[in-house]
């Protein structure tokens, strides 16, 4: 997360002093910003070991942890908010890990390329696989195994059980209000349990 107005903009939806869990950390900026500016605390997951050092050398708590294996180690409601940033589309099981999400943060976010943004969807009609600054790498090399869209989202969220509290697209680091599968790269979703 390295793009500071969309940092920002994910950062405005976690309430001062909430205690955080950061899913797929990174090096864990975010987390870092939460304490620093917010007052938060917590702890980031990351699997990366450079990642993990990253996090340990900015102050951050972090456990390495693959998160294909789920959550068992945190407790129902353990957590005032739980992030998921950029990290469904990288997961197996996308639909479990969002309901672990939902079990272990009383609040959750997240947030994800938006395959269905317009200019993905002219790629794909000129016969290839969209390649964008949120979608950097070809086909054949990217870490993302899903691919989604806003409007799917939507209808998984419903599916999970979940009340959508606040949703909104990003593009070039302004939020995306009007029409946001289509005028959006990212997606960003807040949510608790029904």
């Amino acid at each position: 997360m390295s793009d500071r107005a969309v940092m920002e903009m994910i950062a405005a939806l976690v309430p001062a002093g909430a205690r955080v869990l950061d899913l797929g950390c990174g090096t864990g900026e975010l987390l870092a910003h939460l304490q620093a500016a917010k007052g938060c605390t917590g702890y980031g997951v990351e699997l990366d070991d450079a990642n993990v050092l990253a996090c340990a050398q900015r102050g951050v708590n972090v456990i390495q942890l693959n998160l294909e294996e789920g959550l068992a180690i945190f407790e129902d409601q353990s957590f005032d908010v739980v992030l998921q940033l950029e990290t469904l589309q990288n997961l197996r099981n996308t639909e479990a890990m969002l309901r672990e999400t939902a079990r272990v943060g009383r609040m959750g976010i997240v947030s994800f390329p938006n395959f269905a943004h317009w200019p993905n969807r002219l790629q794909v009609l000129a016969g290839r696989m969209p390649v964008t600054r949120v979608l950097p790498y070809q086909w054949y090399d990217t870490p993302n195994i899903r691919v989604g869209t806003y409007a799917d989202f939507e209808v998984l969220a419903r599916k999970c059980g979940l009340r959508v509290l606040d949703s909104f697209g990003v593009q070039n680091g302004r939020s995306v209000r009007l029409l946001p599968n289509l005028m959006a790269s990212m997606a960003v979703f807040k949510f608790d349990r029904d």
